[in-house]
């Protein structure tokens, strides 16, 4: 079984920066791809950034230079560094353990980038 755990989301305001941190229960988490995703109200859940196993990242073009995926294999976590937000980041995000032939999402935690 696989337990995503997440937090660090909040409320921001434009230009502001937030660290997002996904805990995973799972053996071995080293070995597995992981990533970010989004949701905004009325809107398809959205790649942000994904990291492998072996921390190769890739971003969403809309993110690119301003959030910085990363992971702590010995603490069992994923992090998302955002920075420089913008109210259209606004959004529940998501964590994402990708196994063989399954994915595994926490349940989100809201970010709102307002003034």
């Amino acid at each position: 079984q696989v337990q995503l755990v997440e937090s660090g989301g909040g409320l921001v305001p434009p230009g502001g920066s937030l660290r997002l941190s996904c805990l995973a229960s799972i053996k071995n988490f080293n070995i597995y791809p992981m990533a970010w995703y989004r949701q905004a109200p009325g809107k398809q859940r959205e790649l942000v950034a994904a990291i492998d196993s072996g921390s190769t990242t890739n971003y969403a073009d809309s993110v690119k230079g301003r959030f910085t995926i990363s992971r702590d294999n010995a603490k069992s976590t994923l992090y998302l560094q955002m920075n420089s937000l913008k109210p259209e980041d606004t959004a529940v995000y998501y964590c994402n353990l990708r196994a063989t032939f399954s994915y595994y999402w926490g349940q989100g935690t809201q970010v709102t980038v307002s003034s």
